[in-house]
């Protein structure tokens, strides 16, 4: 998977931030973050490895239980997000990421037909 970060100016001081990669796992925000004088519109995530879900039950991830995501969220995501940011993040955002991180959990033919194109 290939990422590439833009970084485009926009009036005043303000810097927009955008990932491009894989478009099946980049969430666009309803909510950009605030980081600074950056805004964050896209959040790309990476499939995790088994390492990175622990303290965390797979049955958390799968019901998208809130304290879950907060946990592995920011192991996976691009632009690491931070818990703070995630715990401030609207609630459809983080549905969105969620649904992706649930989606990596499935078997691979699972995947395909929950998911097109992976």
């Amino acid at each position: 998977m290939e990422n590439h970060t833009h970084i485009d100016s926009t009036p005043a001081d303000k810097t927009v931030e955008t990932v491009t990669g894989n478009d099946q796992n980049t969430v666009t925000l309803d909510e950009p973050i605030q980081r600074g004088q950056t805004i964050i519109k896209e959040v790309t995530l990476r499939k995790p490895v088994s390492g990175e879900l622990r303290g965390i039950t797979l049955q958390a991830l799968a019901d998208l239980d809130v304290i879950a995501l907060q946990k592995v969220l920011p192991r996976i995501t691009y632009p690491v997000l931070t818990a703070p940011e995630i715990a401030r993040m609207a609630p459809s955002d983080l549905m969105q990421l969620g649904v992706k991180v649930a989606v990596f959990l499935l078997p691979k033919a699972d995947r395909a037909m929950v998911s097109p194109g992976e």
